[in-house]
């Protein structure tokens, strides 16, 4: 899919279903947008601008970020041997799932995406196919309360929580903040998790951020309508507390597992940490 862009190319809203608020802008809907969707509404692509005013490189994160989720299923399912996928935070579907990526390596491969959009769940429900081996279900819920989402019937008829199961959490914790407790609900999650599971992944950064461009960009968040808190690498490294990183550990999200060959931007242009990490 081509990105496109909201100031070169008029975009329609689509028909909203009934009783779905589209007037407060939703991450996964603004995701969208800068991935070139059309699942987007007028609130998403006034929230996407106000970011792209302070980190104007944002829809090439998006699309790095995309490209980062390629790269690391096809580890687990090829290199790891995982066979269970929980995708939390999955966004509306697009080329290139998860479940398309593990099942193309691993046709048994059980999938459970979660996401608390109804519109999310509109197209999900309908766009996710599955390899007739395997298995692949769609939770409406918060990651924000691990609890629910651990003990739904649908996942647990999906995953075996006490076999390995790959977490996935690719930008999404920085739309929690700290009132959130986003280290304690890592942990939750992961502790649910059989000994050989892996957490991956990536989080916006303030590395390569001045103080001033830090002031900026915090400043574009408020507008945008949508709570996020960058996070260092030091501070992005206590998720993983407890765990063993894959190599080469947390980097540029365009340089997992190596660098890419193909062209990209230098890593302050994207400015999103990505790791793959094993619970021993």
């Amino acid at each position: 899919m081509e990105p496109t862009s909201g100031s070169d190319t008029p975009h329609a809203d689509p028909v909203a279903p009934p009783g779905i608020d589209v007037s407060t802008p939703h991450p996964a809907r603004r995701y969208d947008y800068w991935l070139g969707g059309k699942d987007n509404f007028e609130a998403d692509r006034a929230s996407a601008e106000a970011v792209a005013e302070a980190f104007p490189s944002v829809q090439i994160a998006a699309l790095e970020n995309r490209a980062f989720l390629h790269r690391a299923v096809g580890h687990l399912a090829t290199e790891a041997g995982i066979r269970q996928f929980l995708d939390l935070g999955a966004g509306l579907p697009t080329a290139g799932n998860v479940h398309e990526i593990a099942q193309s390596a691993a046709p048994e491969s059980h999938i459970v995406y979660v996401d608390n959009d109804p519109i999310v769940a509109l197209h999900a429900r309908s766009l996710l196919d599955t390899a007739p081996q395997g298995a692949t279900v769609y939770l409406e819920a918060d990651a924000r309360h691990p609890q629910p989402i651990l003990s739904h019937p649908d996942l647990l008829a999906t995953l075996d929580l006490s076999r390995p199961v790959a977490l996935i959490m690719l930008a999404v914790m920085h739309f929690f903040t700290d009132e959130d407790r986003p280290y304690e609900v890592v942990r939750e999650l992961v502790d649910a998790l059989a000994p050989g599971s892996y957490l991956v992944m990536s989080h916006a950064t303030s590395d390569h951020l001045s103080e001033e461009d830090l002031h900026e960009t915090e400043q574009a968040n408020k507008r945008s309508g949508i709570p996020f808190r960058l996070r260092s690498t030091a501070e992005f490294r206590e998720f993983f507390d407890g765990l063993e990183l894959v190599d080469p550990g947390i980097v540029s999200i365009i340089n997992w597992p190596t660098e890419s060959r193909r062209a990209h931007p230098r890593p302050e242009a994207v400015s999103m940490l990505g790791a793959v990490a094993r619970k021993p």
